[in-house]
């Protein structure tokens, strides 16, 4: 990615995730950034545009090598945990009103965005289910397809916002319940005591 765009995805993000996007301007993110709104234009035609780039770099900022570094040496439980706790930090500084803005005025990116997220998500999961069944983490007996489908059908439904704004819990409160549910409906007897051996050496609050 080109080094101007992608420091203006990093500053217009920032503002994005603590604001929402409807409520700013394109002459608060050159206000940010310390550019001219001129320079901004240089590198994005619009806010839609902008909008655009801002969710093609989340998906691809989604990827477990991403969120997490380096994956060659880790097995698919500790992947997992360390993905889920990075997800985590990122939901915290996550506003709701962003989710709401994409939906409500960009819907036709926010709807390219949940399928070029779905498809990527579930490929990454694919692996993790095949990587924990080869090294005897998971079940055997695992449907890697439907399994990997119906997971990324909850993370899809967890961003929808008709669905936040009926449970009385925080995102990332769904989300790690969500998180603890599958793991314990993946991992087989030796993949659950390595899972309850990780989070009691993490210090990681489990959710009932």
């Amino acid at each position: 990615m080109d080094e101007k765009l992608e420091s203006i995805l990093q500053g217009a993000g920032a503002l994005f995730k603590k604001y929402g996007i409807r409520s700013i301007s394109m002459d608060d993110i050159a206000r940010e950034l310390g550019i001219s709104k001129k320079t901004l234009y240089q590198v994005v035609d619009n806010k839609t545009d902008l909008v655009a780039y801002y969710l093609k770099s989340l998906v691809t900022k989604s990827d477990y090598s991403c969120l997490i570094g380096k994956t060659d040496e880790m097995n698919a439980i500790e992947i997992l945990l360390m993905v889920s706790q990075a997800v985590s930090r990122e939901i915290k500084e996550m506003n709701p009103v962003l989710a709401f803005d994409l939906q409500k005025y960009y819907p036709g990116i926010y709807r390219e965005f949940v399928l070029s997220k779905r498809d990527h998500v579930y490929e990454q999961i694919s692996r993790n289910f095949k990587q924990g069944i080869a090294e005897g983490l998971y079940r055997d007996d695992l449907g890697v397809e439907l399994v990997s489908k119906l997971y990324v059908q909850k993370l899809i439904e967890l961003h929808n916002p008709d669905f936040l704004s009926s449970v009385d819990f925080s995102f990332e409160k769904i989300f790690q319940t969500m998180f603890e549910n599958h793991i314990r409906g993946i991992a087989n007897a030796t993949g659950l005591a390595y899972y309850e051996n990780q989070i009691n050496k993490l210090n990681i609050t489990q959710n009932p």
